[in-house]
Protein backbone atom coordinates (compact mmCIF):
# COMPACT_ATOMS: atom_id res chain seq x y z
CA UNK A 1 0.00 0.00 0.00
CA UNK A 2 1.48 3.51 -0.40
CA UNK A 3 0.81 6.06 1.59
CA UNK A 4 0.51 9.48 0.64
CA UNK A 5 1.67 12.07 3.24
CA UNK A 6 0.13 15.08 5.29
CA UNK A 7 2.25 18.61 4.64
CA UNK A 8 2.78 17.49 8.36
CA UNK A 9 3.92 14.89 7.56
CA UNK A 10 6.41 15.83 5.04
CA UNK A 11 7.74 18.46 7.30
CA UNK A 12 8.49 15.65 10.10
CA UNK A 13 9.99 14.04 7.19
CA UNK A 14 12.03 17.00 6.53
CA UNK A 15 13.58 16.79 9.90
CA UNK A 16 14.21 13.16 9.39
CA UNK A 17 16.43 14.57 6.13
CA UNK A 18 17.97 16.91 7.88
CA UNK A 19 19.63 14.38 10.20
CA UNK A 20 20.67 12.52 7.51
CA UNK A 21 22.27 15.58 5.33
CA UNK A 22 24.36 16.69 8.81
CA UNK A 23 25.30 13.27 9.18
CA UNK A 24 26.25 12.68 5.50
CA UNK A 25 28.34 15.97 5.45
CA UNK A 26 30.34 15.40 8.46
CA UNK A 27 30.59 11.75 7.22
CA UNK A 28 32.82 13.50 4.61
CA UNK A 29 34.25 15.93 6.24
CA UNK A 30 36.41 13.12 8.69
CA UNK A 31 36.76 11.09 5.31
CA UNK A 32 40.49 11.88 4.91
CA UNK A 33 42.94 9.47 4.28
CA UNK A 34 44.21 6.75 6.72
CA UNK A 35 41.35 7.10 8.42
CA UNK A 36 39.06 3.71 8.61
CA UNK A 37 35.38 2.98 7.69
CA UNK A 38 34.92 2.23 11.08
CA UNK A 39 35.72 5.61 12.12
CA UNK A 40 33.54 7.02 9.67
CA UNK A 41 31.13 5.11 11.05
CA UNK A 42 31.64 6.60 14.74
CA UNK A 43 31.33 9.89 13.63
CA UNK A 44 28.06 8.72 12.08
CA UNK A 45 26.78 7.39 15.40
CA UNK A 46 27.38 10.29 17.17
CA UNK A 47 25.76 12.89 14.88
CA UNK A 48 22.86 10.65 14.91
CA UNK A 49 22.47 10.44 18.54
CA UNK A 50 23.29 13.61 19.04
CA UNK A 51 20.15 14.80 16.90
CA UNK A 52 17.92 12.63 18.75
CA UNK A 53 17.55 10.18 15.94
CA UNK A 54 18.27 6.74 15.15
CA UNK A 55 19.78 4.65 12.11
CA UNK A 56 17.51 2.59 10.36
CA UNK A 57 20.16 0.48 9.00
CA UNK A 58 22.18 -0.39 12.21
CA UNK A 59 20.03 -4.38 12.81
CA UNK A 60 17.82 -3.98 9.68
CA UNK A 61 17.57 -7.68 7.95
CA UNK A 62 15.74 -7.94 4.74
CA UNK A 63 15.16 -11.68 4.17
CA UNK A 64 17.53 -11.56 1.52
CA UNK A 65 20.63 -10.74 3.95
CA UNK A 66 22.00 -13.57 5.71
CA UNK A 67 22.52 -11.39 9.13
CA UNK A 68 21.34 -7.27 10.20
CA UNK A 69 23.45 -5.12 8.95
CA UNK A 70 26.04 -4.28 11.82
CA UNK A 71 26.52 -0.51 10.53
CA UNK A 72 25.07 2.84 11.82
CA UNK A 73 25.99 3.76 7.38
CA UNK A 74 26.85 2.06 4.20
CA UNK A 75 30.38 2.79 3.37
CA UNK A 76 31.36 1.74 -0.45
CA UNK A 77 34.71 2.04 -1.47
CA UNK A 78 35.80 1.69 -5.44
CA UNK A 79 34.26 -1.55 -7.01
CA UNK A 80 31.59 -1.78 -4.58
CA UNK A 81 28.44 0.28 -5.55
CA UNK A 82 25.78 -0.33 -2.50
CA UNK A 83 26.04 -1.97 0.91
CA UNK A 84 29.50 -1.54 1.97
CA UNK A 85 30.08 -2.61 5.80
CA UNK A 86 32.10 -0.41 7.51
CA UNK A 87 35.09 -2.25 9.08
CA UNK A 88 38.52 -1.71 9.86
CA UNK A 89 39.89 -1.10 6.33
CA UNK A 90 41.45 2.11 5.44
CA UNK A 91 40.81 5.07 3.38
CA UNK A 92 43.76 5.87 0.90
CA UNK A 93 43.92 9.37 -1.49
CA UNK A 94 42.20 8.87 -4.27
CA UNK A 95 39.35 6.27 -3.48
CA UNK A 96 36.25 6.40 -4.37
CA UNK A 97 33.52 6.46 -1.55
CA UNK A 98 30.03 6.28 -1.51
CA UNK A 99 28.57 7.00 2.17
CA UNK A 100 23.74 6.06 2.22
CA UNK A 101 22.77 7.56 5.35
CA UNK A 102 19.08 6.83 6.56
CA UNK A 103 17.84 7.56 10.50
CA UNK A 104 14.53 7.38 12.01
CA UNK A 105 13.27 10.91 14.05
CA UNK A 106 9.87 10.90 15.85
CA UNK A 107 8.73 7.99 13.43
CA UNK A 108 9.62 9.16 10.50
CA UNK A 109 12.60 7.99 7.83
CA UNK A 110 14.81 10.09 5.95
CA UNK A 111 17.04 8.40 3.85
CA UNK A 112 20.21 9.66 1.00
CA UNK A 113 23.61 8.89 -0.35
CA UNK A 114 26.65 10.84 -1.33
CA UNK A 115 30.10 10.00 -3.40
CA UNK A 116 33.37 11.28 -3.32
CA UNK A 117 36.84 11.28 -3.80
CA UNK A 118 39.20 11.16 -0.83
CA UNK A 119 41.76 13.47 -0.40
CA UNK A 120 43.15 16.25 -2.87
CA UNK A 121 45.25 15.87 -5.84
CA UNK A 122 44.70 11.94 -6.94
CA UNK A 123 41.16 11.83 -8.03
CA UNK A 124 41.09 10.12 -11.58
CA UNK A 125 39.00 11.62 -14.23
CA UNK A 126 36.75 8.68 -14.75
CA UNK A 127 35.79 8.79 -10.73
CA UNK A 128 34.67 12.44 -10.87
CA UNK A 129 32.53 11.45 -14.29
CA UNK A 130 30.33 8.22 -12.78
CA UNK A 131 30.11 10.58 -9.91
CA UNK A 132 29.23 13.54 -11.89
CA UNK A 133 27.04 11.10 -13.78
CA UNK A 134 25.49 10.13 -11.00
CA UNK A 135 24.29 13.66 -9.18
CA UNK A 136 23.13 14.41 -12.94
CA UNK A 137 20.96 11.75 -13.04
CA UNK A 138 19.71 12.27 -9.49
CA UNK A 139 18.87 15.96 -10.47
CA UNK A 140 17.26 14.68 -13.82
CA UNK A 141 14.81 11.87 -12.01
CA UNK A 142 13.99 14.55 -9.63
CA UNK A 143 13.23 17.15 -12.22
CA UNK A 144 10.19 14.60 -13.09
CA UNK A 145 8.64 14.18 -9.71
CA UNK A 146 5.45 16.27 -10.35
CA UNK A 147 2.34 16.12 -9.97
CA UNK A 148 0.52 14.02 -13.29
CA UNK A 149 4.08 12.59 -14.16
CA UNK A 150 4.44 8.93 -14.06
CA UNK A 151 7.02 6.96 -11.85
CA UNK A 152 8.56 6.11 -15.67
CA UNK A 153 9.16 9.36 -16.32
CA UNK A 154 11.65 9.31 -13.32
CA UNK A 155 13.38 6.36 -14.58
CA UNK A 156 13.25 7.39 -17.91
CA UNK A 157 15.48 10.71 -17.15
CA UNK A 158 17.99 8.27 -15.13
CA UNK A 159 18.25 5.67 -17.55
CA UNK A 160 19.12 8.23 -20.59
CA UNK A 161 22.02 10.03 -18.64
CA UNK A 162 24.09 6.25 -17.82
CA UNK A 163 23.81 4.61 -21.25
CA UNK A 164 24.12 8.16 -23.33
CA UNK A 165 27.89 7.92 -20.97
CA UNK A 166 28.54 4.28 -21.04
CA UNK A 167 27.61 3.50 -17.45
CA UNK A 168 25.66 0.45 -16.27
CA UNK A 169 22.41 0.19 -14.17
CA UNK A 170 22.52 -2.47 -11.37
CA UNK A 171 19.73 -4.82 -12.40
CA UNK A 172 16.72 -5.12 -9.90
CA UNK A 173 17.80 -2.28 -8.02
CA UNK A 174 16.86 1.40 -7.15
CA UNK A 175 14.76 3.67 -5.21
CA UNK A 176 11.54 3.20 -3.28
CA UNK A 177 9.01 4.98 -1.25
CA UNK A 178 9.84 5.78 2.11
CA UNK A 179 7.88 6.88 5.04
CA UNK A 180 7.00 5.41 8.10
CA UNK A 181 9.83 2.89 7.63
CA UNK A 182 13.00 3.13 5.01
CA UNK A 183 11.97 0.96 2.29
CA UNK A 184 8.24 1.39 1.22
CA UNK A 185 6.06 1.24 -1.82
CA UNK A 186 6.78 1.70 -5.04
CA UNK A 187 10.02 0.46 -6.63
CA UNK A 188 11.94 3.68 -8.34
CA UNK A 189 13.70 2.11 -10.43
CA UNK A 190 16.87 3.84 -12.81
CA UNK A 191 15.46 2.85 -16.37
CA UNK A 192 12.22 2.65 -17.70
CA UNK A 193 10.01 3.92 -20.34
CA UNK A 194 8.47 7.78 -20.14
CA UNK A 195 4.47 7.77 -19.37
CA UNK A 196 4.51 4.55 -17.93
CA UNK A 197 4.01 3.24 -14.21
CA UNK A 198 2.01 4.85 -11.61
CA UNK A 199 1.03 8.25 -11.79
CA UNK A 200 2.94 10.95 -9.08
CA UNK A 201 0.39 12.31 -6.88
CA UNK A 202 0.96 15.34 -3.79
CA UNK A 203 2.15 13.25 -0.90
CA UNK A 204 4.03 11.30 -2.58
CA UNK A 205 7.40 10.62 -0.99
CA UNK A 206 10.25 8.74 -2.49
CA UNK A 207 14.04 8.12 -2.32
CA UNK A 208 15.68 8.24 -5.60
CA UNK A 209 18.83 6.60 -6.28
CA UNK A 210 20.67 6.15 -9.33
CA UNK A 211 23.45 3.88 -9.19
CA UNK A 212 26.12 3.56 -11.73
CA UNK A 213 29.22 1.40 -12.80
CA UNK A 214 32.20 2.80 -14.43
CA UNK A 215 32.84 -0.67 -16.83
CA UNK A 216 29.36 -0.34 -18.50
CA UNK A 217 28.12 -3.42 -17.11
CA UNK A 218 24.60 -3.93 -15.21
CA UNK A 219 25.36 -7.45 -13.42
CA UNK A 220 27.49 -7.55 -9.54
CA UNK A 221 29.01 -9.97 -7.55
CA UNK A 222 27.93 -10.14 -3.83
CA UNK A 223 30.68 -10.29 -0.99
CA UNK A 224 31.11 -12.93 1.75
CA UNK A 225 29.58 -10.28 4.20
CA UNK A 226 26.00 -10.69 2.00
CA UNK A 227 26.02 -7.19 2.09
CA UNK A 228 28.48 -5.51 -0.28
CA UNK A 229 27.42 -5.42 -3.75
CA UNK A 230 30.85 -5.23 -6.08
CA UNK A 231 31.37 -4.35 -10.18
CA UNK A 232 32.32 -7.58 -11.72
CA UNK A 233 35.29 -6.25 -13.88
CA UNK A 234 36.21 -4.19 -10.93
CA UNK A 235 35.05 -0.59 -12.49
CA UNK A 236 34.94 2.25 -9.87
CA UNK A 237 30.89 2.83 -9.00
CA UNK A 238 29.20 5.73 -7.32
CA UNK A 239 25.75 6.17 -6.22
CA UNK A 240 23.74 9.58 -5.21
CA UNK A 241 20.50 9.29 -3.24
CA UNK A 242 17.84 12.33 -1.88
CA UNK A 243 14.75 11.86 -0.47
CA UNK A 244 12.04 13.97 -2.31
CA UNK A 245 8.08 14.75 -1.63
CA UNK A 246 5.97 15.37 -4.49
CA UNK A 247 4.09 18.22 -3.58
CA UNK A 248 1.27 20.64 -5.34
CA UNK A 249 3.90 23.35 -5.53
CA UNK A 250 6.61 21.10 -6.90
CA UNK A 251 8.97 19.02 -6.12
CA UNK A 252 10.91 19.33 -2.17
CA UNK A 253 13.93 17.48 -1.78
CA UNK A 254 13.71 16.74 1.94
CA UNK A 255 17.56 15.47 2.22
CA UNK A 256 19.18 18.90 1.95
CA UNK A 257 20.97 20.59 4.13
Amino acid sequence: MIELKTPGEIEAMREAGRVVATTLAAVREAARPGVSLLELNEVAATVIAEAGAKPAFLGYHPDWAPSPFPGVICTSVNDAIVHGVPGRSVLGDGDLVSIDSAVVLDGWCGDAAVSFVVGSGLASVADLAVISATERALAAGIAQAVPGNRLGDIAHAIGVVARAEGYGIMEGYGGHGIGRTMHESPHVANEGRAGRGMVLRPGLTLAVEPMFTGGGLDSYRTDADGWTLRTVDGSRAAHSEHTIAVTGDGVVVLTAL
